[in-house]
């Protein structure tokens, strides 16, 4: 007899996997505020308007950089997005599986990647 391939994760598994993301999570978020408060400092400090080269100069790069720190910003935000849905799915019990295949995704992969809903084989499919 074959051994019949797993659907979804133990309780267990999923306590394991939920640690994990909470984690990411603690992480993320302390990383997002520093972002925030990195920005709103750079929002303060442009007051002064002496018009010379180098206060140009200086203003492109503090644009720059705020620009950067904002998209930095965003992909942190969805980041903590995706990982939230993450424990939605663990909570309703859908977690794990391929939203493509409806396999279930490798442990490996979940581990480096926890709020994927996708295996690596639907992955690289689609590219």
């Amino acid at each position: 007899m074959g051994q019949e391939e797993k659907t979804a994760y133990s309780p267990e598994e999923l306590k394991e996997f939920e640690e994990i993301i909470l984690k990411k999570l603690g992480v993320a978020k302390e990383e997002l505020s520093s972002l925030k408060s990195t920005l709103s400092k750079k929002n303060d400090s442009g007051t002064d308007f002496t018009a010379s080269t180098s206060k140009l100069l200086e203003d492109g790069a503090d644009t720059l950089e705020r620009e950067s720190l904002s998209q930095l910003a965003a992909r942190q935000q969805k980041f903590i997005i995706n990982l939230e849905n993450a424990l939605v799915r663990i909570k309703n019990g859908t977690y794990g599986v391929c939203v493509d295949t409806g396999k279930l995704i490798s442990k490996d992969r979940l581990k480096a990647v926890p709020h994927t809903m996708h295996s690596i084989e639907a992955k690289l499919a689609k590219k």
